[in-house]
């Protein structure tokens, strides 16, 4: 016991020669307004994000700016952000890719992938594929998964580089190896389809659930779809209509249908006209043609009671999942 208090009465006197907030930033702020760029980028952040401050995006531009104009990679790169997103300063992307160009030829991996992004989709910059990778791969290769992710979609649809899928396999496996949710699912589906890799339906589920516990509304439906056919996993229809109703809750239409379609069955649920109605006029409102049909077909087999509480219920669900 006196040990413990020994201890816990060593922490409290070292806590007291920490700096609060409010000091760091009064001494930031002495060393940024001498001139230290690494200081005036450290300040920026402080405002940007109300460090022993009150926010204030225009006075986080302020010292960005005074950063990056002495060559700060970092603070190069947040000017760039806030340009992009118009925080601070008018949304102007030209001005953006300006200052994302000067931090990414510094190396800052952030601003590659951000230039990169921009040449993909031509913000700020004639679209450029070509010009997208270059910046990818940079980003990519110092290991940032949001890049690595994005230099694997360019191979896997044969943008700006020769279509390879094995390559596209070996970028989504890095970034899905640092928990990217968008890679986990590609690299689930190319197991599933044997696109670039082997097929493995094991290894399939393996990266679809791990997409799908992060919230990846795509990963949830095939997790569904896998438990649904049993394919790598025992066939399993109340874990089907878990993913699925996941899935169709976070508006996917491909995982509405499939919902209605266990509902009307009585597979893994209750058997439920009015649910499967429901689900599909959801789905069917989005433009799925299919969903349209067993919606209507389904009516010849339910009251006009059942059609009016479905019709409601639709309504209901479409407000809340239906436009997403």
């Amino acid at each position: 016991m006196k040990l413990l208090r020994g201890f816990v009465f060593f922490l409290s006197v070292v806590g007291l020669a920490f700096a609060t907030p409010e000091e760091d930033f009064q001494k930031t702020k002495k060393l940024a307004e001498a001139g230290d760029a690494k200081s005036q980028a450290s300040l920026g952040i402080m405002y940007d994000n109300g460090q022993g401050v009150p926010k204030d995006e225009t006075e986080a531009v302020k010292w960005y700016r005074k950063s990056a104009e002495q060559g700060n990679a970092h603070a190069q790169y947040n000017l760039g952000v806030m340009y992009f997103y118009g925080q601070g300063v008018p949304k102007d992307e030209a001005e953006a890719a300006k200052w994302y160009r000067k931090s990414a030829e510094q190396g800052n991996d952030g601003a590659q992938f951000f230039l990169g992004g921009m040449y993909a989709n031509g913000l700020g910059v004639p679209k450029d594929d070509a010009e997208a990778v270059k910046w990818f791969r940079k980003s990519a290769e110092q290991g940032n998964a949001s890049a690595q992710y994005s230099l694997a979609l360019m191979y896997a649809n044969g943008l700006g580089v020769p279509k390879d899928d094995a390559e596209a396999v070996k970028w989504f496996r890095k970034s899905a190896e640092q928990g990217n949710d968008g890679a986990q699912f590609f690299l689930g589906k190319a197991y599933a389809f044997g696109t670039g890799v082997l097929k493995d339906e094991a290894e399939a589920v393996k990266w679809y659930r791990k997409s799908a516990e992060q919230g990846n509304a795509r990963a949830q439906n095939n997790l569904g779809l896998m438990y649904d056919y049993g394919r790598g996993v025992p066939k399993d229809d109340a874990e089907a209509v878990k993913w699925y109703r996941k899935s169709a809750e976070q508006g996917n239409d491909s995982a509405q249908f499939f919902l209605g379609d266990m509902y009307f069955n009585g597979r893994g649920v209750i058997k439920d006209l009015v649910e499967a109605h429901a689900w599909w006029n959801v789905a069917g409102a989005k433009g799925d043609e299919d969903a349209r049909k067993r919606r209507n077909t389904t009516e010849e087999e339910m009251t006009s009671e059942q059609i009016a509480e479905a019709t409601k219920l639709a309504k209901v669900y479409f407000e809340k999942f239906g436009k997403k």
